[in-house]
């Protein structure tokens, strides 16, 4: 960080197109975001990404400022053919671990390091994946084959393996939707979901995976109520459900970062919604629409990363490395072919 540039915010923000536009870059330089999140309204091909990932940090002064995608598989993908490769929804390793949980984690670790690959590549040091819902029956498709299954050892196991795919190509994972959002019956972009379980029921099902991975470097919250506990709040503006589930029961000391905050599940202005979800307890907000006035308001509400949340940034951040050797070649075809069986 330069002197003509400000602290950083605890915020992470998209943008609204392909190109930096200069007033989003005076703005990031006022008041900076800790990072930024691409989706594919930014993306074109590797040369224009490359140079996007490259005004971003620029525009904030840091060449470590974070730099975040949705990049799961299956549905949930901003790289897609013809230049980036497809890859396979978590319903798939779910199936594989059917006939095997030791050959479906070794592709799901296989399937995490080509995409840290393709990421690494283009500047990306955050994956928000894996998703570690369950697959619940009867609940809403939001989530639906992007979970790995529906019993949480196989989940567990499974994002496990994702992650450290993902930190062994020098990625970040985001572990999401903690504290689970499979369950639910409406979409959280549309509407704000209320789960009735009682919270020990939760405690071994929902739950579970994400404590179970309590040891990942960033988690992102979801914006569920879990009535049992507060029947308010969704959980990423409740203080309570915060500091009860997430840092304990769960254990989870990592950075907590809401999900979109522009999503319908949550009311008021973007202003609002920031220092809710700040006061709440997470580390950092997330903005995803690009919407330049929501920019505006978000990092004028969102204060400079300080004290707790910047120590596990810190600490998180750390967990970045330079990735480890891979013949991309035949990491694919190890993984088509024990992917073959989950299709067969």
């Amino acid at each position: 960080m330069t002197r003509d540039h400000g602290e950083p915010r605890a915020a992470i923000v998209g943008l609204a197109g392909p190109v930096l536009l200069p007033e989003e870059a005076e703005l990031f330089r006022r008041l900076p975001p800790l990072g930024f999140i691409l989706f594919g309204r930014n993306i074109v091909d590797p040369v224009q990404v490359d140079r996007l990932v490259a005004d971003l940090r620029h525009a904030v002064g840091r060449a470590d400022a974070p730099i975040a995608i949705d990049q799961e598989g299956g549905r949930v993908a901003r790289l897609r053919p013809p230049h980036w490769p497809s890859y396979y929804p978590g319903a798939k390793f779910g199936q594989l671990a059917q006939v095997g949980l030791a050959p479906a984690a070794r592709a799901a670790f296989l399937q995490a390091r080509l995409i840290a690959n393709d990421l690494h590549l283009l500047g990306i040091d955050v994956d928000c994946h894996p998703v570690v819902d369950l697959a619940v029956p009867g609940a809403h498709e939001v989530i639906g084959d992007r979970a790995f299954g529906e019993t949480p050892d196989v989940v567990a196991a499974l994002g496990r393996a994702a992650c450290e795919g993902l930190l062994a190509g020098g990625v970040l994972p985001v572990i999401k939707h903690l504290p689970g959002h499979g369950r639910a019956r409406a979409d959280s972009h549309l509407e704000l979901p209320v789960v009735g379980a009682a919270i020990d029921d939760l405690r071994e099902t929902d739950f579970a995976p994400f404590r179970a991975l309590n040891d990942m470097p960033i988690a992102m919250t979801a914006h569920i109520v879990f009535s049992a506990l507060d029947p308010q709040l969704a959980l990423t503006e409740s203080a309570l459900g915060i500091e009860r589930i997430a840092r304990g029961m769960l254990g989870f000391q990592g950075v907590l970062v809401s999900d979109d905050i522009a999503m319908a599940a949550l009311s008021g202005s973007p202003a609002e919604r920031t220092r809710r979800v700040l006061a709440a307890g997470c580390d950092l907000v997330l903005q995803c629409d690009g919407r330049f006035d929501a920019l505006i308001e978000v990092l004028g509400a969102a204060p400079p990363l300080a004290g707790e949340a910047a120590r596990r940034w810190n600490r998180a951040a750390a967990r970045r490395r330079a990735p480890a050797p891979l013949d991309s070649f035949a990491a694919r075809e190890e993984l088509d072919t024990l992917m073959a069986e989950a299709l067969a």
